[in-house]
């Protein structure tokens, strides 16, 4: 009989969490204004909120901690961290920050300019909100198959090379400071971009003289998938394979707390030394001298540990199981959710899930208050609320994908855990008929609304 597959690591330190009532939760997320992001952590059973920051390090990163060195300048732990940057993706020149959103600040502050095009695939909420914050507009060239949560396609998160010569052809070099490749792609499913078409894109920006820049939030999750899905890559090692992968690359952002499995920092890195000195100006500003830039120096050396750790196959292997797991479960049920399983989150396609509540009620949000009724598992909307509005027309933006997004954080639930996920979605999907309307808006931000929303239920 062959033995079944467990995780490669043992638990050392567990953290209660509490299971409360539904009657509990129909006050708290009243309280909440129907806002997940409303509510306190206390008042969540399994927190699938995201997986940024919220992943369990492992003992030598620990041990790495205990190390840091805070210096003000010249810190031992920036160049531990510069060191494995330089190992890992190739690049010369980086400067931290304290998170991914702080490095797309600090890097579009050079890059984009009023009346700019940035076209990509995808682009999640903080990039499009930088982009869009800077009067400039952000063009999304993902592959058509990726709006089709039934498609099969092995790298949904690839850029259509057509819709993205046609932005090259309809604008001046001088409006496209960059190409944007999400690795994965968040937006449309934590799927993957296959290292063709990194390949095609970089060759294509530079007949252009387009810069290509990776937000590399999930490089390693998006390395892994290579190795599987594509047969030239299947005897490589993950770690070359992302060597390849940052080769067609001009610059990169990262959000650490994704794949760098700690619970703050961020980076970007670069390999013109212009591009740089430039950076250094703003991320000086905004962020902090170049050596810590909004990072203590423990925290670097957890990082540099960290990046390491996520590139090692019996880490993703793990990883990408357990999501799997989870999603795999959903489609036994017949639950609709964006095929193949992507490398962090399970998507729910809300739209087939809650065919009877209005696009104007905002389907996805529904669907994720629902599930914290259910069973106090706190998803979030992938929608209608996360699109904005059109910064033009100030109409809400409906997304081809209205999705609720089970974020599964790093070494830290049980398949357990995912089991009560599963049960209470399935719970959810029996009764859907049932569901009519959702929610309107009684007040919002001007960008990036979602955060701190408040809706009241129809």
């Amino acid at each position: 009989m062959e033995l079944p597959f467990a995780e490669s690591y043992k638990i050392k330190m567990v953290e209660p969490i509490y299971r409360s009532t539904r009657e509990q939760r129909e006050e708290w997320i009243k309280q909440a204004n129907y806002n997940l992001f409303n509510l306190r952590s206390e008042q969540v059973y399994i927190d699938l909120l995201t997986d940024s920051g919220t992943g369990a390090m492992s003992d030598k990163q620990w041990a790495a901690l205990m190390t840091g060195d805070e210096s003000y300048a010249g810190s031992s732990s920036y160049y531990n961290l510069k060191n494995a940057i330089k190992n890992i993706f190739g690049f010369d020149y980086f400067l931290p920050t304290h998170q991914g959103r702080a490095a797309e600040n600090v890097l579009f502050s050079v890059l984009v300019k009023e009346g700019d095009i940035v076209p990509g695939n995808s682009h999640f909420d903080t990039t499009k909100g930088h982009i869009e914050f800077r009067n400039a507009k952000a063009v999304d060239c993902t592959i058509d198959e990726a709006f089709d949560t039934d498609s099969l396609h092995p790298f949904k998160g690839n850029i259509d090379l057509l819709k993205l010569e046609s932005v090259y052809s309809a604008y001046s070099r001088e409006q496209i400071p960059m190409v944007i490749v999400t690795l994965t792609c968040n937006t449309s499913g934590g799927q993957p971009v296959s290292m063709q078409n990194l390949r095609d894109v970089s060759a294509l920006s530079r007949k252009y003289g387009v810069k290509v820049v990776f937000d590399s939030a999930r490089f390693a999750e998006n390395a892994w998938f290579i190795k599987e899905r594509e047969d030239e890559y299947r005897n490589s090692s993950v770690k070359e394979i992302v060597s390849e992968m940052f080769s067609y690359a001009d610059a990169m952002t990262m959000s650490s707390k994704k794949d760098g499995i700690v619970n703050i920092g961020g980076f970007m890195a670069m390999k013109d030394e212009t591009i740089y000195k430039e950076a250094s100006v703003f991320n000086i500003m905004y962020e902090g001298f170049n050596t810590y830039g909004g990072m203590a120096g423990r925290d670097m050396n957890a990082l540099s540990v960290g990046l390491d750790e996520v590139t090692n196959e019996h880490y993703l292997e793990n990883r990408i199981q357990q999501v799997a797991y989870l999603g795999n479960r959903l489609i036994e049920w017949g639950i609709p959710v964006q095929k193949p399983i992507g490398g962090h989150a399970v998507f729910i396609d809300a739209k087939r899930f809650l065919s009877h509540v209005p696009k104007e009620e905002y389907i996805a949000q529904t669907l994720a208050i629902e599930l914290y009724l259910e069973a106090g598992v706190r998803g979030v909307e992938v929608g209608t609320l996360l699109a904005d509005r059109d910064p033009e027309t100030k109409e809400n933006r409906y997304p081809k994908l209205e999705m609720l997004r089970l974020a599964i954080p790093r070494r830290t639930y049980t398949n357990n855990h995912m089991d009560v996920v599963a049960v209470a979605l399935k719970n959810i999907f029996d009764r859907r008929e049932s569901i009519k309307h959702g929610y309107k808006i009684l007040s919002e931000a001007p960008i990036m609304r979602h955060f701190s929303v408040k809706l009241k239920h129809i």
